[in-house]
């Protein structure tokens, strides 16, 4: 292999999705040279999204794929809800990138190596955490004390808001706090029902529209959401926030933003006589090519399982288990939100009604277990939130109802009966247990070892899930639904794609690998702001949680570069 030193850069960001984006957008307007290295192909906005314009008789398969493909080289990927015969360009090739489980613990790791990562493809819900989540661990002793709280993050989630547009609702309730907020997307009818149904019968529990990054007006350059919600094709309108679309067009407008791509980041280098990392250690994903980028401040934004592999593989005298890893924590505290339960109903009537337009969003009941002290008592700890949602089938249900001929034709001419579902998002508790470490015998084809994933749920998990699905059909009998009915798919680790830990941050830094600011303990010029910093998962989505962490950890880096104490 050649090795080729490249010139250095003030800093060096890894990964360019939801936080790669927004580390480079920060740095470059702090007026840092910024270098972006991505492991992934180049794509660029608009140009690449191949086929965003088709129509399902365009595809060769009419959009229902390949079984015999998805099979043989995504059999992980294509169990997410986003991939499709239209969509998997913007996977990966689950046989080209081979990772390890436990036999008895699956987990599905789901992944989009291109420039903007999975920020292409997210669900784009955004909440803000509130002190219910940040003071949890503090409150019942699992897992280690967030340095942080609400008011910390409080003006960084605005920060957020006001770049990436998120539209929804204000309601006022303290533990899912209002924000700076676009005009929310609208209820259905049947949500409508739902709500009111629901909210007369559990007066302490709400019914809003989701918050999503999706614009509902023009904001930032960008033109507001054509409701074709299609968002995992790409979206030339920039209508819903991505890397793509928003984060590195800004840094690049600085004139100080460098991209690299089909770079592979196998190490981070590290300097011994000044103790700081020095840069990073890149393999050309073509050729395998060595070389080196080096830089006075070093982001770790490769996702969670790719920082943690990243670092377990920078080893080195001081650091023989990976590097900032002086607490043993590095790769520990695997968590992700328990999803794919709940339940389903048919909401009778309202057949005069319809809806026009896809909306890119559904309806959300905020958590109503363990918020308060007069709570009614469960045999689990934390909570968990439902997304929701209500919709008539159209024709495509020909295929699951009974009938032939003229009848069932004229029967298609009109949609089916509302529909409505509710899924669960359980919190899950930080577990040393759960953990990530490095294969050592086997290797991926640049000779990296591959990442084993020892994750499963714990008891208190699955006790959450039983009072989900519980509560589920009760609030749709309540809301006056018929055929009501359980549902559980009985889903591994990683279904929910919201993985967190690994690298989290803590007051002490013999129980946690980075300090308040997103800074590494040991290594004081290395920050990592994805999602292997989180500390908790909360129930509530955590991109917007992870953006606002970012935008803070830069603002602290610059400072700290400037008065020279890195």
């Amino acid at each position: 292999m050649t090795r080729q030193r490249a010139e250095p850069y003030d800093a060096i960001v890894v990964g360019s999705g939801i936080t790669g984006g927004w580390a480079a957008k920060e740095l470059t307007e702090h007026g840092l040279r910024t270098l972006v290295i991505e492991r992934g192909r180049h794509v660029e906005h608009g140009k690449d999204y191949v086929s965003e314009w088709l129509q399902p008789w365009e595809l060769p398969h009419r959009g229902r794929g390949d079984p015999a493909l998805y099979a043989r080289d995504y059999p992980i990927q294509s169990r997410n809800y986003a991939f499709g015969e239209a969509t998997k360009h913007f996977f990966v090739n689950d046989r080209e990138h081979p990772y390890a489980v436990d036999d008895d613990k699956p987990f599905r790791w789901i992944r989009g190596y291109q420039l903007g990562g999975r920020s292409l493809i997210w669900g784009r819900a955004c909440w803000r955490w509130s002190d219910l989540d940040f003071e949890a661990n503090a409150r019942d002793g699992h897992g280690v004390d967030w340095p942080i709280r609400y008011r910390d993050l409080e003006p960084w989630y605005s920060h957020v808001e006001r770049f990436i547009g998120v539209a929804g609702e204000r309601r006022g309730i303290p533990h899912l706090p209002d924000g700076d907020l676009l005009p929310p997307w609208e209820m259905n009818c049947a949500e409508q029902a739902m709500k009111r149904g629901i909210e007369t019968a559990f007066p302490e529990r709400y019914m809003t529209v989701t918050r999503v990054a999706n614009l509902t007006r023009a904001l930032n350059g960008r033109q507001a959401c054509q409701a074709r919600d299609q968002c995992a094709r790409g979206c030339s309108y920039g209508a819903y926030f991505s890397s793509l679309s928003s984060t590195l067009p800004a840094a690049q407008r600085t004139g100080k933003l460098t991209i690299v791509t089909d770079a592979i980041v196998d190490r981070v280098l590290y300097d011994a006589k000044r103790d700081r990392a020095s840069g990073v250690r890149v393999l050309d994903a073509h050729t395998g090519a060595e070389r080196e980028y080096h830089a006075r401040l070093i982001f770790l934004n490769a996702s969670t399982f790719g920082t943690a592999q990243i670092l377990l593989n920078s080893t080195s005298a001081r650091f023989p288990t990976g590097l900032a890893n002086s607490s043993g924590e590095l790769g520990h505290n695997v968590m992700d939100h328990l999803s794919k339960a709940g339940a389903r109903a048919t909401m009778p009537g309202l057949v005069d009604q319809y809806v026009y337009g896809r909306r890119p969003t559904g309806t959300y009941i905020p958590r109503f277990r363990n918020v308060g002290a007069g709570d009614k008592q469960v045999d689990f700890l934390r909570g968990y939130g439902i997304q929701a949602g209500a919709s008539r089938p159209s024709w495509q249900r020909a295929g699951r109802e009974p009938g032939f001929g003229a009848a069932l034709k004229d029967e298609l001419r009109e949609p089916g009966p509302w529909q409505v579902s509710m899924q669960g998002y359980i919190e899950c508790l930080p577990r040393h247990e759960n953990h990530a470490d490095l294969d050592p015998e086997r290797r991926d084809r640049w000779g990296i070892p591959i990442l084993r994933l020892h994750c499963g749920w714990s008891e208190n998990e699955r006790a959450a899930r039983r009072d989900l699905k519980q509560q589920s059909v009760e609030m749709l009998e309540a809301a006056g639904c018929t055929d009501v009915q359980m549902w559980d798919d009985d889903a591994p680790p990683g279904f929910s794609v919201h993985e967190m830990g690994t690298a989290r941050m803590g007051r002490d830094a013999a129980t946690s690998v980075l300090n308040a600011h997103n800074q590494a303990h040991d290594v004081k010029n290395l920050f990592i702001t994805d999602g292997a910093c989180m500390t908790s998962s909360s129930c509530v989505n955590p991109s917007e949680t992870y953006m606002a962490l970012t935008a803070r950890a830069v603002d602290h880096a610059v400072r700290e570069l400037n008065r020279r104490n890195l």
